[in-house]
């Protein structure tokens, strides 16, 4: 017997029991980006390996330790995207979709990192990202954040988040803070662990972030870049944080929140929960006013999130009071004898093509009304109609509902969408 073949580790399949949960929050997301005028685009799933270099930053852990890396048949060095905007920045300038234009737009799809999975973080997972385009100061910095806060909201579970925020200032202001940074853990090396000192060396702010409560305590009094910033950097932040209170959205100041990418300025900030155990991101973006003209293009301001759907998919299960539905029938069509198959698939398509909203599934495989119906209950399904050959001579059909205790009723095939609608209800 031949050896059965797995899914690689950390990639992951959708199964049909939490698919439709998935297309839920995809239509949700969808519809609340729409809201807010922004616009799809698509990007493909490998890029340059040179493009996620240039923009990531050569000494992060994205382009060190994770990126699926390979050589083409050319001998060119190709990546699987490990995250979105840095595609969706050589997609507006090799278009002419930036320079001198505004532009709202958002993605969804796969991204690829090869980290050691755990709970909701994978290595194949899909992202949703919004990335805006020419529009400087906090007011589009507020609308991201807003349209983000809308989210929680749609999906009911703006309890079970936190907005933190902080700035990182211009890039020459952040130059400025490093030296004395370095300075600081220099003095403090022999507290740091392992990533820590590699970070000194490499990118000191990310020290700021660890998660070793060791390292935290020996950093509790380390300088804050808030008190380093230059004057316009810090009236976009005061201005920002005054009109989130403005709009009543609560949020805490992190001075220790610095994000792990290098093109990141200004204004970051984080969505945070600790709904799923130890504390977690499931939403994090900020500005990246370099990045367009880092990438070949003008210099360009720009500001966005991302967060990752599984997390926000198991955020969404975990805190839900009501039972998942599981049903993926709304209407399931019987048929005694192969002489009313005709008749079942007229009724079936009449339905589909006057109740483009419900789903209808048709039985196949033959088997008597108890069989039937014992699979009609399996779908989930709310109505079971039956057919046979007096229906058919009659152009009638029964109408059985499964999960209410309504009694079988007899209808015309000319009334029967009507008593279909009814019955269904919202659907």
């Amino acid at each position: 017997m031949a050896k059965t073949i797995q899914a690689i580790r950390g990639m992951n399949d959708c199964l049909p029991e939490i698919s439709g949960t998935w297309q839920k929050v995809e239509s949700v997301l969808r519809q609340v980006v729409a809201n807010y005028g922004y616009q799809e685009i698509r990007t493909p799933i490998v890029e340059s390996t040179d493009l996620f270099k240039r923009s990531i930053g050569e000494v992060t852990d994205i382009v060190e330790k994770e990126m699926y890396t390979f050589e083409d048949r050319n001998g060119d060095s190709l990546t699987l995207r490990p995250e979105g905007t840095a595609s969706c920045v050589r997609a507006g300038n090799e278009h002419g979709l930036l320079y001198n234009q505004q532009q709202r737009l958002w993605y969804m799809g796969p991204m690829f990192r090869h980290e050691r999975p755990q709970k909701g973080r994978y290595r194949q997972f899909h992202q949703f990202g919004v990335e805006t385009y020419g529009i400087d100061g906090p007011d589009i910095d507020l609308e991201v954040i807003l349209l983000s806060a809308r989210f929680w909201k749609a999906f009911g579970i703006e309890k079970h988040v936190k907005l933190q925020v902080n700035t990182l200032g211009s890039n020459e202001a952040r130059a400025a803070y490093r030296d004395i940074l370095v300075e600081f853990l220099k003095a403090r090396e022999d507290q740091l662990d392992e990533d820590s000192r590699r970070r000194l060396e490499t990118n000191p702010l990310r020290v700021l972030d660890s998660k070793n409560p060791d390292v935290q305590a020996a950093i509790a009094d380390a300088p804050s870049l808030i008190d380093h910033l230059d004057e316009e950097s810090k009236v976009h932040f005061e201005t920002l944080c005054a009109r989130l209170s403005e709009a009543g959205i609560a949020y805490e100041v992190n001075p220790r929140l610095v994000r792990g990418l290098d093109y990141y300025n200004r204004t970051v900030f984080e969505w945070v929960t600790d709904s799923l155990g130890a504390q977690g991101t499931i939403c994090a973006g900020g500005r990246y006013d370099g990045l367009v003209e880092q990438l070949g293009g003008k210099t360009t301001p720009a500001v966005g999130f991302a967060m990752g759907i599984e997390r926000l998919v198991l955020l969404i299960t975990t805190l839900s009071e009501e039972a998942q539905d599981d049903s993926f029938a709304d209407v399931y069509v019987t048929a005694m004898g192969d002489d009313t198959q005709s008749y079942a698939i007229e009724v079936a398509e009449h339905l589909r093509n006057r109740l483009p909203d419900a789903r209808i599934m048709m039985h196949c495989g033959g088997g008597n009304f108890k069989k039937q119906l014992k699979r009609a209950d399996k779908t989930g399904a709310r109505l079971a109609l039956l057919l046979g050959s007096d229906e058919m001579q009659s152009r009638n059909v029964g109408v059985k509902p499964l999960r209410d205790g309504q009694e079988q009723v007899t209808v015309s095939f000319d009334s029967l969408c009507e008593k279909v609608s009814e019955l269904l209800g919202e659907k």
